[in-house]
């Protein structure tokens, strides 16, 4: 265990409903996501594990759900680095719903969903004790921003600490406004283990 860790940031790319293709690093829902990674790595500051997911195949894949099996490994190697401390999963479009089957799973204090893909109202599984924070783009035609908007309410009235923020005009992929989608998804990690600190 790495005694200096205080929190750690898991991110997950999105991908495809179905496939059994291989995920490759110059794919561009993987590249948009070391993008994500290498901000947040500047952002949150010293003692945070940060470190990205690429799953083995590029699909969700219902009968396999090989994304899930993928970042569950990943989540249960960072909890020995970070030990007790805090762990925060953010996940784009198809990570939002891998993200959502994590959090439902326990041990993850936070969820930053940007742009999810929650089809099957996979944001009703983020329990109470996880906090929320979904962002998306109101021009988007990949995901449903109104689905998310639902569904991030609905989760604030089971007792999630849950937020909803629009980016207007913004399509799928974290490009317009770009500085603002990582901004907002540091400043909620970070404020995740602030908070702990001053308890």
């Amino acid at each position: 265990m790495t005694s200096n860790v205080k929190a750690g940031v898991l991110v997950l790319p999105g991908g495809r409903p179905k496939s059994e293709a291989p995920s490759r690093p110059w794919q561009l829902a993987n590249l948009r996501i070391e993008l994500l990674a290498r901000s947040l790595r500047r952002r949150v500051g010293a003692g945070v594990e940060v470190r990205r997911v690429q799953y083995r195949l590029r699909g969700w894949n219902p009968r396999s759900l090989d994304a899930l099996r993928d970042a569950r490994i990943a989540l249960d190697e960072m909890r020995g680095v970070v030990d007790d401390g805090l762990i925060v999963v953010v996940g784009h479009s198809m990570g939002g719903r891998v993200a959502a089957h994590l959090a439902a799973e326990g041990g993850v204090a936070a969820v930053a969903a940007l742009a999810p893909w929650w089809p099957d109202d996979d944001g009703d599984l983020i329990p109470p004790g996880c906090r929320l924070l979904t962002l998306h783009g109101s021009a988007d035609t990949w995901t449903d921003p109104a689905a998310s908007r639902i569904q991030t309410l609905r989760a604030a009235s089971r007792g999630v600490d849950a937020e909803w923020v629009e980016f207007p005009g913004a399509g799928h992929f974290l490009l317009r406004g770009y500085a603002r989608w990582h901004g907002l998804t540091a400043e909620f990690a970070k404020a995740q283990w602030s908070e702990r600190s001053q308890a």
